[in-house]
């Protein structure tokens, strides 16, 4: 890193974006946004993100913006979020990659290993120290995305709605969010982000695990997880398996636990990939 050196990272997930400034060598406070997708935002509509929750880095100079988010997984979508990069901030040089690279890069920094994102949606990869080799494609919460937030809840209010859990669970649930089914079909079908509303659902599943019918609904889907993604990379058997993502971090036992039924070896698992995407990017000053 040369001197006066100004880096930005950004992680940036289906419900939040987290930034960090490197400067000099040194990382600062994180400031954060909403999540940032380019398949359900324009370039607009980002910058105007950024204008609203991030004022403060308004034009500010960076020798290198790096963001990772979710959906950018393409040259269309990395445009997309590229166009209101570029013209919110001032950078000798703007990186838009995936937050599965983000993942494996901060979980397995330059190991080869199987690293895996489990927040609102839930994604996996083959990374052999250097690349990701190969992926499983998530789907999305309605074809896939076994695992995540949005997953969990969109199983807990099926139950719920259609009483396949106790009445006292299913009554302080309804107490607890206020919601009517009327309200709860609105929310999921035409208004917009309804992985957002699911997936803040799995807070009541973390908070009532002690009754049976939740605990299966995140265990069914945690094995799911395993079988229909890890368990189809033929590294798995040998390399640790990581996770990064809240639903990851607040379930890790549960998860620890289906991983070595599955006859995996569980590595490590963090909230956020953010510190360890700044300790590789600190390792890596020359390549920025």
């Amino acid at each position: 890193m040369t001197e006066g050196s100004r880096i930005l990272i950004a992680d940036s997930g289906s419900s939040k974006t987290e930034w960090k400034i490197i400067d000099n060598g040194v990382a600062g406070q994180s400031l954060f946004s909403t999540g940032i997708n380019p398949y359900f935002l324009t370039s607009e509509e980002i910058f105007g993100i950024l204008g609203r929750e991030i004022s403060d880095l308004s034009g500010r100079s960076f020798s290198s913006v790096l963001f990772y988010g979710s959906g950018c997984n393409s040259p269309v979508k990395e445009d997309i979020v590229r166009n209101a990069i570029d013209r919110f901030f001032i950078s000798d040089k703007t990186f838009i990659g995936s937050d599965l690279l983000a993942a494996a890069r901060s979980l397995c920094q330059d190991n080869p290993g199987i690293a895996c994102i489990m927040g609102t949606g839930s994604n996996s990869c083959y990374y052999d120290g250097k690349k990701i080799v190969s992926n499983i494609p998530p789907l999305g919460y309605i074809l896939g995305d076994e695992g995540g937030g949005a997953v969990l809840g969109r199983k807990l209010i099926s139950s719920i709605l259609k009483k396949q859990v106790p009445e006292s669970i299913r009554e302080n649930f309804l107490e607890r969010y206020q919601l009517t089914t009327a309200e709860i079909l609105d929310n999921v079908y035409t208004k917009p982000f309804p992985n957002r509303f699911l997936g803040q659902f799995s807070r009541f599943l973390s908070d009532n695990i002690d009754i049976p019918e939740l605990r299966e609904i995140v265990d069914s889907s945690f094995e799911d997880f395993i079988r229909r993604n890890i368990l189809q990379y033929p590294e798995s058997g040998d390399l640790p398996v990581h996770f990064t993502g809240s639903i990851a971090f607040h379930f890790r036992e549960l998860l620890i636990e289906q991983l070595y039924k599955a006859n995996l070896k569980p590595g490590d698992i963090t909230h956020t990939p953010i510190a360890g995407l700044v300790q590789y990017h600190l390792n890596h000053m020359q390549q920025i």
